[in-house]
């Protein structure tokens, strides 16, 4: 699969650390101009630093994404920047591990609000420019969009509520020059992760069920698929949801 983003430009969010980072290292390295969002300012000055290492060129937006507006500014900078928008890689999301009966409100509305409205709301406002390029959408799902997870119930509900979406979409813009794809990994040791408080009280047997007999998922096999996804060798990709997780949900 070869893959080549010379000429072109993506939108990547999330993209402070962990997959962000790993995705638009990707999309760089293969010759894309990068528009990096993310809601920690110091985290994008280090993958700015990062591909500027690498010889690729690429621009800082710092938003929270958890509001319409912020998602139209996002995709309205990274045209401003560029010029265009050929691919949108929604990688940014929240995870809270806790025991349903005592999730928050706050929590919830979060969780939604990143993991599942924001995608929505930076693809409206990005279609008009990648169906002018051609071009496409990667959303990163999960694993937890296809099994029962538990203490994950916000998160499970949001990425596979993106599942929906994800496909839906690509049944909505079937005739236009649009692909929409997404990739669900299962467990990866990214910062998220490393934040996650175990809840008091947990079953850990019933972790283990979706924690993956071969470990984790390798972070950078995740961002080469995203960069695949976002390329034109992926012309023949649309609704698909790729699953990277190392057996979790082979049964």
């Amino acid at each position: 699969m070869k893959v080549d983003h010379r000429g072109k430009v993506a939108l990547v969010t999330g993209a402070a650390g962990g997959l962000g980072r790993a995705a638009a290292l990707a999309l760089g390295r293969a010759g894309a101009e990068v528009l990096l969002v993310d809601i920690n300012a110091a985290g994008l000055a280090e993958t700015e630093g990062l591909l500027g290492e690498a010889g690729a060129r690429s621009v800082v937006h710092v938003a929270d994404l958890s509001t319409s507006p912020a998602c139209d500014g996002a995709v309205a900078a990274a045209v401003e920047q560029f010029g265009k928008l050929d691919a949108l890689c929604n990688v940014a999301g929240v995870i809270h591990f806790s025991h349903a009966a005592e999730m928050t409100d706050a929590q919830w509305h979060q969780t939604l609000a990143l993991n599942l409205s924001a995608p929505f709301f930076l693809i409206r406002a990005a279609l008009p420019h990648l169906i002018a390029a051609q071009g496409a959408v990667v959303n990163v799902a999960s694993s937890a969009a296809f099994i029962g997870e538990a203490y994950l119930a916000a998160y499970a509900a949001t990425k596979a509520a993106l599942v929906g979406l994800t496909r839906s979409l690509a049944m909505e813009f079937m005739h236009a020059p649009i692909r929409i794809n997404g990739v669900a990994p299962g467990g990866m040791a990214t910062p998220m992760a490393a934040s996650l408080k175990v809840p008091d009280g947990i079953d850990p047997e019933l972790v283990k069920r979706f924690s993956g007999i071969r470990g984790r998922v390798d972070v950078d096999d995740v961002a080469d698929m995203i960069s695949f996804l976002a390329s034109a060798a992926a012309r023949n990709y649309h609704g698909a949801v790729i699953s990277i997780d190392g057996g979790i949900t082979a049964g």
